[in-house]
């Protein structure tokens, strides 16, 4: 399944929205993989603002489920991009508990070309994505399963988690050929 859907923003940015097929059972073996190694040290942990660290790095061999989100997220990606020969794409987990905010930021630090993000557990009033784009803010409400993709230099946030649950997402960039910087993670704000 690849489907999708793209919506123009005010300045020309676009929005891409795509569903995960299996999304259900592949992000349950996802939070299976996860829970256990949220508390440990993971690979590394960067971005820390308001008592948090924003971004979690894990390598992708630890949770396997997360090999089946990325090939769809690169599968998005080649469809959305001009073509390219090689596309390398980096991740991160982004773990917000009750009462928490992602701060407003973009991806456009290297050579990306294209920033996404998707649910794995998004409980009801989690905090929706806001996308700042010139004079307009839109609000995108997530749901497990979803993509949204934009351009790297698109300014976002997430809204207060005003659930008591956590919500987990997966954060991704994707660049040309193989990562020539050294970076593991594919993101740096």
């Amino acid at each position: 399944m690849n489907s999708r859907i793209s919506t123009q923003l005010i300045s020309n940015s676009v929005i891409h929205i795509g569903f995960m097929p299996d999304s259900t059972e592949i992000n349950r073996q996802i939070m299976q993989g996860y829970m256990p190694l949220r508390e440990q040290d993971l690979v590394r942990r960067s971005h820390f603002f308001a008592g948090r660290y924003e971004n979690l790095y894990i390598e992708r061999e630890r949770i396997p489920a997360l090999a089946l989100v990325l090939e769809q997220a690169e599968s998005y990606a080649r469809n959305i991009l001009p073509p390219v020969r090689q596309m390398s794409s980096g991740f991160w987990l982004n773990d917000m508990g009750s009462g928490q905010v992602t701060s407003e930021h973009d991806h456009d630090d290297y050579d990306e070309m294209l920033s996404g993000v998707y649910y794995v557990q998004v409980p009801d009033n989690s905090g929706d994505l806001v996308i700042l784009d010139k004079y307009s803010r839109t609000l995108v409400t997530p749901q497990a399963g979803m993509f949204v993709f934009f351009a790297p230099s698109v300014v976002h946030s997430v809204n207060m988690n005003n659930s008591g649950e956590r919500r987990i997402s997966m954060g991704m960039n994707f660049g040309p050929g193989a990562d020539q910087s050294g970076r593991q993670d594919g993101h740096k704000r």
